[in-house]
């Protein structure tokens, strides 16, 4: 297994990590929130504002598909340069069939 491959298997693990982290620290502010606080009455009016377990599940998203991406986009650039190596190579053989082809004629 060559050193890239441990590095993504690496940052893949490390995201599934962090991903949990912030599931559970999600669910303790949750919880954390919920018993703090005596039941509110109900709202004369919806609210337009976000609660933080939202905004920690937003931010817990970021950090696990920023590493995600950039991963995904390292792999899309070794492919295409994995394509480029094996076309040029094809090319050269093509080209020197054809020569022979043309010297025998």
């Amino acid at each position: 297994m060559s050193d890239f491959e441990k590095a993504a298997k690496d940052a893949v693990e490390a995201a599934a990590n962090s991903q949990q982290l912030a599931l559970i620290a999600a669910m303790l502010q949750a919880q954390q929130h919920t018993q703090q606080q005596p039941p509110a009455p109900a709202p004369a009016a919806p609210s337009s504002g976000g609660s933080t377990v939202k905004w920690l599940v937003i931010g817990g998203g970021a950090a696990v598909g920023a590493p995600l991406f950039l991963i995904t986009l390292a792999v899309t650039a070794m492919t295409i340069a994995v394509t480029a190596v094996a076309l040029t190579f094809c090319v050269l053989v093509v080209y020197g069939v054809w020569k022979d082809i043309r010297k025998t004629n």
